[in-house]
């Protein structure tokens, strides 16, 4: 009995050990893994924002061969700008095609060891219409929560690129906890960014998340001055006629540790991590005081112990040249300082 009773143990074990094997297996080939933490996202980039590939394009100018480039730079992660308002139907149900665009990205940056943010950009309708957002957007998370629960666990989500114009924190706070209710039902420890409102005043204060939901990541972005980051930015009637501006004496430097400061203050008593999801400079400012101001942001939020990412890969305030291929050397070089 003794015998038999080892045998069947042994054949247990075996048997408990494969099934293990494979499910890791399994894990590894989805790009499975534990989901990162704050710090692990280190510093990151934004991409295909405004690219063909949603619409079945190839090389539109991105290139998933990019995303190489991209970890061999010594970024970590990459935030994906995804407008998926745009490719809803009837009942605000997504574009199954789209989708599986979009499982294509995730899988093409997990293999380069990178880290997707997976980021819902529909701003111009969020800010103008909160009717219109509330409906799109819990239908939006409805569905992708539903589809990557139980898969690709480093991927992050990022609830909504900068909440405000018409909607107030009163407004935002419940919309995005309902949200995180949504996500919650079906991807109970999936890292998830909420935003600050995205005014002037950062009011990050006003921000109200579930006391209990420790997997939770505060994001800001930061192009202050505008006037500085975006002179002679040719969409804007306001900035198109403004420049050449300097940035980098005593006072603006004060003035970026201020709003820094504010944000890790109440980040240090709410024990919430920081991640700055933005910053950048028009390519018209001046060459040295752009890469002075991207150097300070990058380094001084390093300090603090903050993810950044930085706005953006191609386009217009582009680290990297499409047409040659290559990176712009002075913006890496600021972004990331080569190692001595």
């Amino acid at each position: 009995m003794k015998a038999i009773c080892a045998r069947w143990r042994l054949a247990f074990g075996l048997a408990l050990a494969i099934a293990v094997l494979a499910i890791g297996s399994r894990a590894d080939a989805a790009g499975q893994g534990t989901a990162p933490s704050p710090s692990k996202l280190g510093r990151g980039i934004n991409i295909l924002g405004y690219d063909g590939i949603w619409e079945g394009g190839r090389n539109a100018p991105f290139r998933l061969d990019n995303l190489t480039a991209i970890r061999r730079a010594g970024f970590s992660h990459v935030r994906i700008n995804f407008f998926g308002f745009k490719f809803m139907g009837p009942g605000n149900l997504l574009d199954e095609t789209v989708l599986r665009r979009l499982d294509a990205v995730i899988e093409e940056v997990l293999a380069r060891k990178l880290i997707p943010i997976l980021d819902e950009h529909d701003t111009h309708v969020c800010q103008r219409d909160v009717s219109e957002c509330t409906g799109k957007l819990k239908a939006f998370w409805t569905q992708i929560a539903a589809r990557y629960a139980g898969k690709y666990p480093k991927l992050v989500f990022e609830v909504l690129n900068e909440p405000g114009g018409q909607m107030t924190s009163t407004a935002w706070n419940a919309l995005l906890n309902e949200c995180l209710g949504i996500i919650r039902a079906t991807n109970p420890t999936r890292t998830v960014i909420a935003a600050v409102l995205n005014v002037d005043e950062m009011p990050v204060e006003d921000l109200s998340l579930p006391s209990d939901d420790r997997n939770l990541i505060v994001t800001f972005h930061y192009y202050a001055p505008l006037r500085f980051t975006h002179q002679g930015a040719p969409w804007s009637e306001t900035f198109s006629r403004v420049g050449p501006l300097d940035w980098g004496t005593p006072e603006d430097e004060a003035k970026a540790r201020a709003d820094f400061e504010k944000m890790r203050i109440w980040s240090e008593r709410e024990k919430r991590p920081i991640y700055l999801g933005e910053f950048g400079v028009y390519e018209a400012a001046p060459a040295e005081a752009r890469t002075r101001y991207l150097s300070f942001m990058a380094r001084h939020a390093e300090r603090l112990g903050w993810a950044w990412a930085y706005w953006q890969f191609d386009h217009d305030f582009a680290a990297f040249d499409s047409a040659r291929q290559t990176w712009k050397p002075e913006i890496l070089r600021a972004l990331i300082p080569a190692r001595r």
